[in-house]
């Protein structure tokens, strides 16, 4: 899944030069908590509802309480962009000028890395520069909650195609041991015999066979590998 497969457009934009009481009206307005600043087509900035908490109108604006002279000297030039930040009157004056961006192909995994990273809510999609789209945090989780319906969707399959399936899934995963754990199906139920190392691999393998089309449970009788290892 792609980010092509998810993002929504046309996007909600605004100028640099777009007044902060529009701005705060439009994200109240379209229910949204930011949007891309652009000019010419591209995207120049981002607006947040974090751009917009800290303002002298509702007294949120930053501390003022008295320093020393030397806190005061060091922190001057964050105490001048705090002072733009919660009094400027246009977009340009408060939007976050590094913005994270993707193309239409970006991969559904390296958007999330990057929600993860950043610690953004919304990307915006460029094609040659040209903004097509945005990806948001909701999108991620519209585009999971569609495909988990689909997996859902009951789907009956015999006990080898299952075993067939769900070893292949096991085989790419590097916890999985196959010199120490074998699997059988029965009745639509997976049991697993041998030795685990861990609790979370024991319980890696139930999700593993719980994704598999058609399981009906999964009975683990595997023993601990610290149990079976003879006393020296």
């Amino acid at each position: 899944m792609n980010s092509k497969d998810i993002m929504t457009a046309p996007v909600v934009t605004i100028t640099p030069d777009t007044p902060v009481h529009e701005i705060a009206e439009l994200l109240l307005e379209r229910r949204i908590s930011g949007v891309p600043v652009v000019a010419g087509g591209e995207v120049v900035g981002m607006v947040n509802e974090g751009d917009l908490l800290r303002r002298h109108e509702i007294g949120t604006d930053s501390d003022t309480r008295e320093r020393s002279w030397w806190a005061r000297f060091i922190e001057r030039d964050q105490i001048a962009a705090d002072y733009v930040k919660s009094h400027a009157r246009k977009a340009k004056d408060i939007m976050s000028r590094q913005v994270a961006s993707v193309t239409e192909d970006a991969p559904a995994r390296h958007i999330a890395s990057i929600f993860e990273a950043r610690h953004i809510r919304r990307i915006p999609v460029l094609r040659d520069r040209q903004l097509v789209g945005i990806v948001t945090r909701a999108d991620l989780i519209r585009a999971l909650a569609l495909a988990m319906r689909d997996l859902e969707a009951p789907r009956a399959q015999s006990d080898e195609a299952i075993r067939v399936g769900l070893l292949r899934e096991l085989e790419r995963q590097r916890w999985w041991r196959p010199d120490w754990s074998a699997l059988d199906v029965r009745d639509g139920v997976v049991h697993y015999r041998g030795l685990t190392r861990s609790d979370a691999e024991r319980q890696a393998a139930r999700v593993a066979a719980e994704n598999v089309p058609g399981v009906r449970g999964v009975e683990d009788d595997r023993m601990p590998g610290v149990a079976w290892q003879p006393m020296i």
